[in-house]
């Protein structure tokens, strides 16, 4: 149907109308995108947090918050969002585990699982911190490889979901996250 808007390009078209100061804009974009934050928080408690300390509707609910009281930000589309969002919550989760840190001086580690899928990187989630400071190094090394990181550990979003994303093919997006998670686990284990 010609003229009829998808969720996809009202989304882009309400975090632009956000970034023109449109209030309203706020009330209505928050409906579109709960699902996908609801994901993204599931992704980033599921790896990050031991059961318990932040639940994922607090991760959503702060980590909006600060999306939306963002005036700096002109937001692209919605691919910048979900970037900035998964950017954000892992922030939220980076504070949280320096807080908890601190309270447990001295405590045991956490085990956190992981999926199959992402073995590598992943079994070092008690260097959340490190990994923090190497997402940003690994921005400098390719901001592709960096967005494809973020959406597809951080966000949990699929290959196919990524290209279409980004507007490029499922095989790129596959050779950037396998290079990437390479660089990353190699800063890991310092060789």
């Amino acid at each position: 149907m010609v003229g009829v808007k998808t969720d996809k390009g009202r989304i882009t078209e309400l975090l632009l109308n956000l970034g023109r100061g449109d209030r309203d804009a706020y009330n209505r974009l928050f409906p579109l995108i709960y699902d996908h934050m609801r994901r993204l928080a599931h992704n980033q408690v599921g790896r990050w947090q031991s059961p318990g300390q932040l639940r994922r509707t607090e991760l959503i609910h702060e980590a909006y918050l600060k999306l939306i009281d963002q005036s700096q930000t002109e937001w692209k589309d919605r691919v910048h969002f979900y970037t900035v969002a998964a950017k954000v919550m892992r922030h939220i989760l980076v504070d949280h585990h320096r807080k908890e840190r601190a309270k447990k001086r001295g405590g045991s580690k956490e085990v956190v699982p992981f999926d199959e899928e992402y073995s590598g990187i992943e079994k070092y989630a008690d260097h959340l911190e490190t990994l923090q400071e190497l997402m940003e190094q690994l921005a400098g090394v390719s901001e592709r490889m960096h967005t494809i990181v973020d959406l597809r550990f951080f966000a949990g979003f699929t290959i196919e979901e990524i290209a279409e994303l980004l507007n490029v093919s499922t095989s790129t997006v596959d050779r950037d996250w396998k290079a990437a998670r390479t660089w990353l686990y190699r800063q890991l284990v310092g060789n």
